[in-house]
């Protein structure tokens, strides 16, 4: 196989890949399985290569090696350990949800040791939760029930029928 190139005004870049060429079309098949080819030379086996990659990845390694364990640090502290700093907001967020809960909680109990009170105090008031809430009724007595089909307001009870 014969290729021929003319250089001319070509780059320093066009001449080497066109030696290159040259060189593989030159080369036996089975040197030219073996051999892996990159922009700046080849290599005729893989230990150079090799080499070469794990030189460069020491060198670089060996370089940084305070920013990379900077960043190690700052990542295991951040996100992967137990107490990081998203581990700490979603715990602060389900701090936040509780409290709220609480106070609902405390609010209701509140409202309901009124009630609670009320009926022990007023035993009037016992017969008219009975009349309004259960429908119970005295023996010379009717109920008429007028409703709209609303839904319940949100101070009364869910627990308690109103129908």
């Amino acid at each position: 196989m014969l290729i021929s190139i003319k250089y001319g005004n070509s780059s320093p870049v066009f001449k080497k890949f066109s030696l290159l060429l040259q060189n593989i079309a030159t080369m036996p098949s089975t040197q030219l399985c073996s051999t892996v080819t990159f922009a700046n030379g080849y290599y005729n086996n893989y230990k150079e290569l090799v080499n070469k990659v794990t030189g460069h990845i020491f060198s670089f390694i060996s370089r940084f090696r305070y920013h990379i364990v900077i960043i190690l640090g700052v990542l295991i502290v951040g996100v992967f350990d137990e107490n990081s700093f998203r581990r700490r907001m979603e715990c602060y967020y389900q701090i936040e949800d509780l409290n709220t809960e609480i106070a609902k909680y405390e609010k209701q109990y509140q409202h309901d040791m009124e009630r609670l009170k009320e009926l022990k105090t007023n035993p009037d008031a016992m017969a008219k939760i009975a009349r309004e809430r259960y429908f119970m009724k005295a023996d010379d007595e009717d109920i008429f029930v007028l409703s709209d089909d609303e839904q319940p307001s949100k101070g009364k009870n869910l627990y308690e029928t109103t129908e």
